[in-house]
């Protein structure tokens, strides 16, 4: 029987074997059971929208061509792909509003356990945002901050958009965006019209579907790039840091805390209690005392803030678990597998769910409010210290596998780095360089894990062939993290992997910037919400040059794609004009219109559009391509 590779993690393969040793199943061996998946779900073409279904309509035009109420196969696939963009618009946005509350109740005196930590960003966002700072206190600031953001969940006219979009997007893409009417107003009645139009017996064009879908996803750049912004102002704008990853971050001698999921609101303060309760934690036998890890994009908050290690990302969450040295999970919203619940029972884990809108059966609740979040942290963390006296050391087995990680690359740091070389113009060095050819041009790479592809691999076989095509790589998520815990994200893997021209340019920067070498290849930016990072410095280039975003030559890569966030995420891609591959085929192939949409037709509406291509190696070609096509457009 044909061996089958499930992730190109050794530190995952490793505790694979643990787990089917064990009789324990993981995320690898549902998927195996799931097999051979439903044909029509695959092509988009089976509608669950109400009771009368589910409908399918056949791909071969033999059998059925529409559904009970009359949709078609374009019509289907469109509401699905709207549905999905809404979903991912909610998760993200809900994230940046419950930072945004958190910043008002701290300006109204509500939060004692929180202060914002950088005073420089928040009056940086203050004046994007068009309200006043100078000679007033900072918590007043705070506040009217906090309001303006608030309008993006509030306001009515539909000729407005939202403030953050309009403060964040060259004013070209914004004329672009308006023009086609899908600038979005106010984010809960973009995601609620989404809802309604593709209720049945609604919106039945499937171009005008696709273009409330796009208003969608364009409502879920806003709530992430406000999310982000306003985490910097109250957590601190990362800067570089040197760290680890892999599962070998989890210590056999320390009480192990994991925080994972993607709201940094309880994981800071885990982070500040955990060294108030080191002793504790050295009295109860653990004498390397509380040892914090991350796991997917919480771990990446926490990560690119103040070095916290990160074990591992969403697809081997489980593998954590299996070490049998982990000794609290600490679980927050988004990408946290029910399954932890059941893994954990066959070890002295403690799973800890804390928000009260997520929920895990077989979990310990501990709900979480900012008021009384050191109250928290301290009972969750007396949780692991319980849990560590109940360990089976028989049991514990911590693959030795782990890498060095510079990471915390925001914006703000890597235009600090550029401007080691040029303190009065930071851009201009990026500029030069990407004229003369040293840099062709620059890739996001992001977004999830998934079954359908072996672990980590594209992400890995895609950034190498770029550097070696001199293109500068930035990423966030799980896919930044699949470079942290393999390696890629070290100044050893500059010197092997880049192209000269790319190799002198993160040498010069590195060294400038007191590095005694380069640069790492992979420029870790932070979370998945965190990608507005990688626009905020587009946005810049965009500016200095005159230019509109589609112009640039930048591209988006999300080799694994996964949850309905990352389609939202490719779709506002796509609207900001970047070409946008896709490593899993999305569940849309049954309408060869919607599919011509996305990836033919958007490039001429938006400059952006979907590259779909499951093979990392002819996707990087097809990456390169693009970027020459757009050097092209520039004349270069």
């Amino acid at each position: 029987m044909e061996k089958i590779t499930v992730s190109s993690d050794p530190a995952a393969t490793e505790m694979l074997a643990v787990a089917t040793a064990a009789g324990i199943d993981t995320v690898w061996d549902r998927h195996r059971m799931q097999q051979p998946q439903c044909g029509f779900g695959s092509l988009g073409l089976c509608c669950r929208i109400c009771w009368k279904g589910p409908c399918r309509i056949d791909p071969f035009g033999e059998g059925p061509q529409f559904g009970i109420c009359g949709a078609d196969r374009d019509t289907i696939v469109a509401r699905h792909l709207a549905r999905m963009m809404a979903a991912g618009a909610a998760a993200h946005s809900e994230h940046g509003r419950h930072i945004a509350l958190a910043i008002l109740h701290l300006s109204q005196g509500r939060l004692a356990d929180y202060k914002i930590h950088d005073e420089a960003k928040l009056l940086a966002v203050a004046g994007r945002l068009g309200i006043a700072a100078e000679g007033r206190a900072v918590l007043d600031v705070a506040r009217d901050v906090a309001l303006k953001t608030l309008e993006d969940f509030q306001n009515q006219d539909d000729e407005t958009p939202c403030n953050w979009i309009s403060a964040s997007l060259p004013a070209k893409r914004i004329d672009r965006l308006r023009q086609l009417g899908v600038l979005p107003h106010n984010i809960d009645a973009t995601v609620a019209r989404t809802m309604a139009r593709t209720h049945v017996g609604c919106d039945a064009d499937y171009t005008n579907v696709l273009l409330g879908g796009i208003r969608a996803a364009l409502a879920d750049f806003n709530g992430m790039v406000l999310a982000t912004e306003l985490s910097d102002a109250l957590f601190g704008t990362p800067s570089p840091v040197v760290t680890t990853a892999n599962l070998g971050v989890i210590k056999p001698t320390a009480v192990n805390v994991a925080v994972n999921g993607h709201n940094p609101l309880l994981s800071e303060v885990i982070c500040d209690v955990a060294h108030e309760m080191d002793a504790e934690a050295r009295a109860a036998g653990a004498k390397d005392g509380v040892n914090v890890v991350g796991i997917c994009c919480t771990g990446n908050e926490v990560m690119v803030r103040h070095g916290i290690p990160l074990a591992t990302n969403y697809l081997s969450q489980e593998m954590a678990i299996l070490t049998g040295a982990l000794d609290a999970m600490v679980v927050d919203v988004q990408c946290i597998m029910p399954s932890l619940a059941r893994v954990a029972a066959c070890f002295h884990t403690q799973v800890v769910t804390t928000m009260d809108e997520n929920k895990i059966s077989g979990a310990t609740h501990v709900s979480f409010h900012e008021e009384t979040a050191r109250e928290t942290a301290r009972r969750i963390i007396a949780l692991a210290i319980n849990a560590f006296g109940r360990r089976d050391q028989a049991r514990i087995h911590v693959p030795d596998v782990k890498h060095t990680a510079i990471v915390g690359f925001s914006a703000e740091a890597v235009i600090g780095a550029l401007s080691k070389l040029d303190a009065e113009d930071p851009l201009k060095p990026l500029i030069d360089n990407i004229v003369n050819g040293n840099i062709q041009g620059v890739a996001l790479l992001g977004g999830c894990n998934n079954t359908k592809s072996t672990q980590d691999e594209s992400f890995q076989v895609i950034a190498k062939t770029l550097a070696k095509n001199n293109v500068l790589l930035l990423a966030t998520g799980c896919g930044a993290a699949a470079f942290a815990k393999h390696g890629l994200m070290t100044q050893e893997a500059t010197n092997l992997y880049a192209g000269d021209g790319l190799k002198a340019v993160l040498t010069a920067i590195g060294r400038a910037a007191g590095l005694d070498g380069p640069l790492p290849l992979v420029l870790h930016m932070g979370s998945c919400v965190d990608n507005s990072r990688a626009v905020a410095l587009a946005t810049a280039l965009a500016d200095k040059l005159g230019v509109d975003l589609s112009d640039l030559p930048v591209v988006v890569s999300a080799p694994e794609a996964m949850s309905e966030k990352a389609v939202a995420i490719g779709t506002w891609a796509l609207a900001a004009g970047f070409p946008t591959h896709l490593g899993t085929v999305p569940q849309a192939g049954g309408s060869a219109n919607v599919v011509k949409l996305v990836t033919e037709d958007a490039k001429g509406l938006f400059g952006g559009y979907f590259l779909v291509e499951p093979d990392p190696e002819v996707a990087a070609g097809k990456l390169v391509a693009a970027i020459k096509e757009k050097r092209a457009g520039l004349g270069l």
